[in-house]
């Protein structure tokens, strides 16, 4: 006996002409109701999809509801005239003839539109998200989430993955971007940290034996946001032991191929190509590159080296780099105008300006012309590898900003001129730096982080330590980076070492890290791993630039959740229960300011 009788029998996205004839019960929100002529109809919504609901005017003038009011429809499947039918609704053949409406829930009127093409603020979404929610895009989002995020998982399971929890409170980490710190009541004036990642954990684990690990781990990092970017995410997170990285690049290789076919229906091509961090930076000037459109960098200076363009001679001259950007027909495609916008570009990026030329053979035109007379132009075209009529755009000083400005323009260019051609163009990135040089701190960091192996044993070790080389690895897609990773330090004495370079004394390695080395000379074996944002790749496979709508509840830009009104202050008496007392303003500023000068970069798994 059905005790509960407004309990449903059909979602509101099931039912199709072969339910015509059927009793039914439907639950959900009032999406819309129309009166044409004595008889209401209503569309009711759940997440599944929309049925359109007919009231006879009796039904209609005893139950009173409204939008978004929640119902339970107790009635007929009918089938509709053929010029009713909406053939852009799955159930737009049939209708719902209503015998009984019961008001489950009444609502106040809503701040906004339940509507799938909104244009409301962003802040009044996020203070109301259970509304935001309610929208089909954002449902199909965190539908499309699920389903990826199960794909992986059955992915990993089927290669005898261990799927291992690891913890969530543990200690704040130097070489990191700024922790989450929670004061602990039981240990007055210590604080545990929200993990930035799982890193020693995974690492640990491998010295237990645990040989092949994955995680969908939720961490944490206090830090400025982009539209990339939330204070806590969530990554599926790998390890495993005695590898290399080619390894663990076919392990993912395989997750990937298996994820995108059931998640999505799409067959990526195996193996994913292969290029060192020096190659990328070379021929695309950044180290995620997009790579389904050409417009590669060209290096210049065999023509710049005799040009007479002092901007050229004294980059050359202070060891910098003479970096070219061929665009194909640029000299009629773009318009001095448009060329104007990209110095204006070139400038935002970090250039004092940008030199460009309009190749020709006779000489060509732009502020290059002049430098490029008679045979200065057919040389520079043969360097270049332009042709007649093509746009030569230059930078010019540190290789590092060089590069930057041109791989910057090449993105745009590739975009503004449709080069971009659609698809899954993934791509690993080998052989990152070592170590990376901070001029305000005086001193060197992890490029990657300080559990990373060197290329090589370390028995020499160069003056430079920036042209070391690591084991880190960085998977990208379309331009974004995926996720990163590394074959890790397994040896407690390059482990040491490691920490020595940089800066790090033997009482701080002790104090700090004295439970990773003392587990790594207990048997460590070789070993390596790597995660991928799960929310970037999510947002990505959708064509969202932002992770916003593919997270259920995210945070503003500010790192506020609107919703709960958090952050907060608390009472007194709780923060007197976990031994924390405010420091005055004063106090304050300057710890800011302290905070600020020692920031390192955030660690990567």
């Amino acid at each position: 006996m059905n005790t509960t009788p407004w309990l449903r029998s059909h979602t509101c996205g099931e039912l199709r002409a072969e339910h015509v004839g059927q009793r039914v019960v439907l639950n959900g929100w009032v999406d819309a109701r129309r009166n044409h002529g004595g008889i209401f109809f209503v569309d009711l919504r759940d997440r599944y999809g929309k049925t359109q609901v007919t009231l006879s005017a009796e039904i209609a003038e005893t139950v009173r509801f409204s939008a978004e009011w929640v119902l339970a429809v107790e009635g007929t499947v009918v089938r509709r005239e053929p010029m009713n039918v909406n053939p852009d609704r799955p159930t737009g053949e049939i209708d719902v003839r209503a015998e009984k409406v019961t008001v489950l829930s009444e609502s106040r009127i809503p701040p906004f539109e339940v509507l799938d093409q909104l244009d409301t603020a962003v802040e009044t979404r996020l203070r109301h998200r259970y509304i935001d929610l309610r929208r089909a895009p954002l449902q199909r989002n965190l539908l499309h989430r699920s389903r990826f995020i199960s794909a992986m998982r059955r992915a990993f399971e089927a290669q005898d993955f261990a799927e291992v929890e690891t913890p969530i409170l543990t200690r704040a980490t130097p070489e990191g971007a700024r922790d989450y710190l929670v004061p602990s009541r039981v240990h007055p004036g210590e604080f545990y940290a929200l993990p930035q990642s799982p890193q020693i954990f995974k690492q640990l684990l491998m010295v237990a034996g645990m040989d092949r690990y994955f995680q969908v781990a939720r961490c944490f990092r206090d830090e400025d946001l982009r539209a990339d970017r939330q204070p806590e995410f969530t990554q599926l997170d790998m390890e495993m032991s005695f590898v290399d990285e080619e390894r663990i690049f076919a392990v993912w290789e395989a997750v990937l191929v298996r994820t995108f076919r059931e998640a999505m229906g799409v067959e990526l091509t195996i193996p994913f190509p292969r290029l060192t961090w020096d190659e990328c930076m070379d021929r695309y000037g950044v180290d995620k590159p997009d790579t389904r459109f050409g417009l590669e960098l060209v290096d210049i200076a065999a023509w710049a080296k005799t040009a007479e363009f002092p901007v050229f001679q004294e980059a050359l001259a202070s060891g910098g780099r003479t970096l070219g950007l061929v665009v194909p027909g640029g000299g009629e495609l773009l318009s001095r105008k448009d060329i104007t916008a990209l110095e204006e570009l070139a400038k935002n990026f970090g250039a004092k300006g940008l030199a460009w030329w309009k190749a020709s053979a006779e000489g060509g035109a732009g502020p290059l012309a002049r430098f490029a007379a008679g045979t200065k132009a057919a040389e520079l075209m043969q360097v270049a590898g332009a042709k007649e009529g093509d746009l030569l755009l230059c930078a010019a000083g540190k290789a590092s900003q060089a590069r930057r400005v041109l791989g910057e323009l090449r993105v745009h260019l590739g975009r503004k001129l449709g080069l971009v051609k659609p698809g899954w163009n993934l791509l690993w990135v080998t052989h990152f730096p070592m170590f990376e040089y901070d001029e305000e701190a005086g001193r060197w960091f992890s490029a990657h982080h300080p559990f990373t192996a060197p290329v090589g044993d370390l028995s020499e070790i160069p003056a430079d330590l920036g042209v070391m080389r690591s084991r880190a690895y960085d998977l990208v897609m379309n331009g974004w980076e995926l996720g990163s990773g590394s074959i890790r330090i397994h040896r407690q004495d390059v482990q040491a070492r490691v920490f020595q370079l940089l800066g790090i004394s033997a009482e701080e390695q002790s104090a700090k890290f004295g439970f990773l080395l003392e587990a790594l000379a207990h048997g460590a074996p070789p070993h390596g791993g790597f995660a991928v944002g799960l929310d970037r790749i999510v947002a990505l496979t959708l064509g969202l630039d932002s992770i916003r709508d593919v997270v259920a509840f995210p945070k503003t830009a500010s790192a506020s959740d609107l919703l709960c009104e958090a952050p907060s202050k608390v009472a007194p008496s709780q923060l007197a229960e976990v031994h924390v007392a405010l420091a005055g303003r004063a106090l304050l500023e300057a710890g800011k300011s302290d905070a600020g000068t020692a920031a390192a970069r955030p660690p990567s798994p």
